[in-house]
């Protein structure tokens, strides 16, 4: 009988090694799977890779975990924000990596990931900083920077219901990037605040299939 209910957050981060790419969903705190970061943190895995929107808030969640120590880069659109002291100590430090993406890039490249595309062309951030170096082209009269996928060994993201097989659902702007993070992942773990029976779930509000989903942890509401 296929189950992808997983006893605990601790369990679920039990494959993460040093050296994964990760990404993690939320936009700011919305979505972002707190619980899961917690146990990645206990996890203690070191030299990570992380993808998000943003490089943390205050000192919980993401922010929590760029404190750890335990993260060597991270890809994001927003790196600075009034409360996001922690990022910036260690960057001046020289103690992270960054990477800035612009947030429809973002989006974009993990799609393409997910999708199976070699690259993308867009026409954001051409004639700037975020294009030295890169390959550029003019398509119909418009110039575009070529961007590569990004795809990831793990994705931790938040859903509202999951059923036994990793059928998700979410809660409105929760969302945000979690179904593009489960596609272009090779192993994707949902924490949810209700764990349904097969069948519960109206397929038509099932966003992200069980497909792209191979963990799934109920952390409560």
């Amino acid at each position: 009988m296929l189950n992808k209910v997983t006893e605990s957050a601790a369990q679920a981060m039990s494959n993460i090694t040093d050296g994964a790419t990760i990404l993690i969903g939320g936009f700011g705190l919305a979505g972002q799977p707190a619980e899961l970061i917690d146990a990645l943190i206990e996890r203690n895995a070191r030299d990570l890779t992380i993808v998000s929107n943003n490089a943390g808030n205050g000192e919980t969640g993401l922010a929590l975990l760029l404190k750890s120590g335990c993260v060597r880069k991270i890809i994001c659109s927003f790196p600075r924000q009034h409360d996001s002291y922690i990022f910036d100590d260690l960057y001046r430090a020289g103690k992270i990596e960054l990477e800035v993406v612009p947030q429809g890039t973002l989006a974009a490249r993990m799609q393409a990931g997910g999708s199976g595309l070699g690259a993308i062309y867009t026409p954001t951030a051409y004639g700037t900083l975020l294009a030295e170096g890169k390959e550029t082209r003019t398509i119909d009269g418009i110039d575009y920077v070529l961007e590569y996928p990004i795809k990831a060994d793990f994705a931790l993201i938040k859903a509202f219901q999951g059923d036994r097989w990793g059928n998700l659902t979410y809660r409105k702007a929760a969302r945000n990037f979690g179904p593009i993070m489960a596609a272009a992942s090779k192993h994707t773990i949902a924490q949810v605040s209700e764990v349904v029976d097969l069948g519960v779930l109206d397929p038509e509000h099932i966003v992200t299939p069980g497909i792209f989903v191979h963990e799934v942890v109920h952390v409560g509401a």
